[in-house]
């Protein structure tokens, strides 16, 4: 002991120590009984389910890049949907999905195309960019005409596909009511606006019931001429993740989350207070809807067999995220 100090004072800092230690448990405790599950909100209805491109064929996604022209790498084909198009869609509603996603394109004469690829040459017989064609003429091409699943020896879906790449203008006329995802594959705000511009026509009812997600500038767009629709872009989740993983061990939802969707890559959602159910309810509260999708959250990721169902963690009630409802939406709805 230092000549300088007293038993007394000796104590007394023993005494600070346990005190300031007892307290840091205490707070510790509550920031723990706040956030976890445990005895969190019961979920009202469990996961739904959003099926990523209608029906489509599938591909591993191990074997992809940005590059890579998924067409020519299709697994045998199980069913005769071709992903975006109208059946497709129809199919996945039919199969149990909640939403379906789909892609939208910019045309030369200012309408927008339903399909996935910047460019068309990978699963059709035309050439160049969509925004290269007008609308009649995209539409005339054979959105089947790529597709493989043994090396290019056999096209199965060549000459299926003439005329089935729909307009949004065609989504919206034979889903009125459905929940739609609305992907805006470009970068170019332009883009935004003209699409914001599409949906303003929609009577309200009809557009709260339609998401947009995409590149930072055009949602950045669309979002400023239609502040009440849900959006998503990753600069805008960055910006409400961040902020809420400063505050949320309070309970408290940072402005920046509401009105929005979030895609939460399954690694990542344990390290969100109050993961699962207490996270997706403080959502919900400020009209923000979570979406879990598989993996790192790349390459379109999706829970797409009833094993990787499984993994959806006890009390999710957001939307599951897969590429294969016909077999994953029954499992998804009785979790």
């Amino acid at each position: 002991m230092s000549a300088t100090t007293t038993p007394r004072a000796s104590r007394r800092r023993r005494r600070v120590l346990r005190t300031t230690a007892a307290v840091l448990v205490l707070a510790a405790a509550a920031v723990w009984a706040g956030n976890t599950s445990l005895w969190g909100p019961d979920p009202e209805g469990g996961p739904g389910v959003l099926a990523h491109r209608g029906l489509g064929q599938t591909f591993d996604v191990a074997d992809t890049d940005a590059d890579t022209c998924t067409a020519e790498i299709i697994h045998e084909p199980e069913h005769d949907y071709l992903e975006n198009t109208l059946p497709s869609m129809r199919a996945a509603f039919d199969a149990g999905a909640d939403v379906v996603e789909l892609d939208v394109h910019m045309t030369a004469d200012d309408r927008f195309a339903v399909f996935h690829d910047w460019e068309v040459d990978c699963r059709t017989d035309g050439t160049g960019t969509t925004r290269d064609h007008t609308l009649a003429e995209l539409q005339r091409l054979d959105i089947g005409y790529g597709y493989t699943a043994d090396g290019g020896r056999t096209f199965p879906f060549r000459g299926e596909g003439v005329g089935l790449m729909p307009s949004l203008d065609d989504v919206f006329d034979a889903f009125p009511d459905e929940e739609l995802l609305l992907h805006v594959k470009s970068e170019d705000p332009a883009e935004g606006v003209l699409l914001a511009d599409r949906l303003a026509e929609l009577p309200a009812e009809r557009r709260a019931a339609v998401t947009v997600y995409g590149g930072d500038a055009p949602i950045d767009a669309l979002h400023a001429r239609l502040p009440d629709l849900r959006v998503m872009s990753k600069g805008l989740m960055v910006d409400c993740l961040l902020r809420y993983e400063a505050v949320g061990w309070t309970g408290h939802v940072p402005d920046a989350c509401a009105g929005l969707q979030l895609h939460i890559p399954e690694g990542y959602g344990p390290w969100l207070w109050g993961w699962p159910d207490r996270f997706t309810a403080r959502m919900a509260e400020v009209d923000t809807r979570v979406v879990l999708v598989a993996g790192s959250g790349g390459a379109s990721e999706g829970f797409d067999t009833p094993e990787a169902v499984d993994r959806v963690p006890t009390g999710f009630d957001g939307l599951i995220w897969t590429n294969t409802a016909q077999d994953t939406a029954a499992p998804i709805r009785a979790r």
